[in-house]
């Protein structure tokens, strides 16, 4: 049987001026995300769709998550072959395409790990998890796009 695992979070919209959405113009997007006491998220919607650039977006929180998530199944892959990672970073990019009528989706995503590791006849492995990283990845797993990888490696 497999395991699950639930998440719980709360959002508040933050964004009534006084009149709330009586108009387009009259509210602000932003809103709040409290997860279990840790601290507050301070969200708005994309700038494109009158938000305020101060705040993070769910887009780019998707693209956080994916990111994120990777790069945690990927550290712990290196741990169990007894790889040394040193330091890590991704300068990750997604593209959204919007529909005639105001929707939209991901069409894709890349990530572009850089890693350091301490072991220089370990680079070829290094570099072949990030595909079992991707394969196992939550986050990844979850979404409908495609996820795409341009791992970089260096002692």
């Amino acid at each position: 049987m497999p395991k699950t695992h639930q998440y719980q979070l709360h959002t508040e919209w933050t964004g009534n001026l006084g009149k709330g959405t009586a108009n387009y113009h009259a509210y602000d997007r932003s809103y709040k995300i409290t997860i279990n006491q840790k601290i507050t998220i301070e969200g708005s919607s994309d700038p494109a769709f009158r938000g305020d650039r101060t705040k993070h977006n769910p887009e780019e929180l998707l693209l956080a998550s994916l990111s994120s998530c990777h790069m945690l199944w990927y550290l712990h892959l290196c741990a169990e072959a007894k790889i040394t990672v040193l330091a890590y970073t991704d300068t990750a990019t997604a593209t959204m395409i919007e529909t005639v009528t105001g929707g939209g989706a991901f069409n894709e995503a890349h990530l572009h790990p850089t890693v350091v590791i301490a072991e220089e006849g370990k680079l070829e492995k290094a570099i072949a998890l990030h595909q079992k990283a991707n394969a196992l990845c939550f986050i990844a797993n979850s979404v409908n796009f495609k996820v795409f990888h341009h791992p970089t490696c260096s002692t």
